[in-house]
């Protein structure tokens, strides 16, 4: 098995996040389901924030810090989010493109102090996606619209 085969299933979780994301509208950015928690837009830069920070700041330290600078007044609207996930997630692409499967046991220590595997931290970034598309799924449905259904 190779790296594209083993990663493969990451583009069907992003299209189901654009897909999410396509169903709601601009006006939902705000929205916060219940207190405390974060609005919709803040969900969705959460996402990019967080894949950028393992990547980039955690595993090829090409940042000197957690970026955390994704706010709705630099990214008001869908569009702009949407084009910002990509971004991110293009150079994590790049990224992967550049390793082999052996690569995957190599342990990292994170700048936060944990040793974690290459393999663990992709697939953890991954899984968050997936966590997070399902919240937003689920809001949808606190919004009285369908979600995601994969």
């Amino acid at each position: 098995m190779n790296l594209d085969e083993l990663f493969s299933h990451w583009t069907l979780v992003r299209r189901g996040l654009f897909e999410t994301i396509d169903k709601f509208r601009d006006e939902d950015l705000s929205f916060v389901p219940f207190e405390g928690c974060w609005s919709v837009g803040e969900i969705m830069l959460h996402i990019a924030d967080a894949e950028e920070g393992w990547f980039r700041y955690g595993v090829t330290r090409e940042l000197d810090d957690w970026p955390g600078g994704f706010t709705l007044q630099d990214y008001p609207n869908l569009t702009a989010i949407k084009n910002l996930l990509t971004e991110v997630h293009d150079r994590t692409e790049a990224y992967l493109g550049t390793l082999e499967l052996a690569d995957l046991s190599k342990k990292l220590q994170m700048p936060w102090g944990v040793t974690v595997s290459l393999g663990w931290e992709i697939w953890h970034v991954l899984e968050h996606e997936i966590h997070h598309r399902g919240e937003l799924s689920l809001i949808l449905g606190i919004l009285g619209r369908e979600g995601l259904d994969v």
